[in-house]
């Protein structure tokens, strides 16, 4: 018993090392991608696969992605989903579905993040209060999950300006639906940004 236990030890110590290893080879880790989706529900899985390919998006040793991201995936994955459908549902429920919801994925070699950009009116997460266990009510459940979901999520002013420099600056921004933006226009009524970040 306690050789098996000792052998499971090494055996971690083992992985942590080979770990570490990789995410200093992998310092100058550093993908930004964008998506431009209109307002429609039927996105999210073309979303999804934007962020898939995101994180596989090249096999170059200094772009693939770090060896953590893989046990976080399904979280990374599903507080995406529940983030672009809050905006969908929530944020633009009154403008056309033709609105743009504009994601922006930043992958570093400690950390992801991934920012939800919309048109609607703003809302104060603190004064969100979070369900009783064991009630039942339909809806309101949303910014909770991604809470527990990521290491950091926050919802606030978004800085348009700033968002059209990086966005038209950048090469890889993929427009999906036949919504494709003509001018900065567009990108100029985003309002909210919502963030969530995963640290490794």
């Amino acid at each position: 018993m306690i050789q098996r236990v000792r052998q499971q030890e090494r055996i971690e110590r083992e992985e942590n090392g080979r770990l570490v290893e990789h995410l200093d080879n992998h310092a100058d880790l550093n993908q930004r991608s964008y998506l431009l989706v209109g307002s429609r529900l039927e996105a999210l899985a073309t979303v999804q696969k934007w962020f898939h390919n995101l994180l596989n998006q090249s096999q170059s040793p200094t772009s693939t992605p770090p060896v953590w991201v893989g046990e976080s995936f399904d979280e990374l994955n599903l507080a995406l989903a529940e983030g672009f459908t809050n905006a969908v549902r929530h944020a633009h429920a009154n403008l056309p579905s033709s609105t743009p919801i504009v994601i922006e994925g930043w992958v570093q070699c400690r950390r992801i993040e991934i920012r939800i950009f919309d048109q609607g009116e703003p809302f104060d997460p603190d004064s969100l209060v979070e369900p009783q266990p064991g009630t039942l009510r339909e809806g309101g459940y949303g910014w909770f999950l991604l809470r527990r979901l990521v290491d950091e999520a926050t919802y606030e002013s978004a800085q348009p300006e700033f968002l059209i420099k990086r966005l038209f600056a950048s090469e890889s921004v993929h427009s999906i639906h036949t919504y494709v933006t003509s001018s900065h226009a567009d990108i100029e009524r985003i309002c909210n940004c919502l963030k969530l970040v995963k640290i490794a």
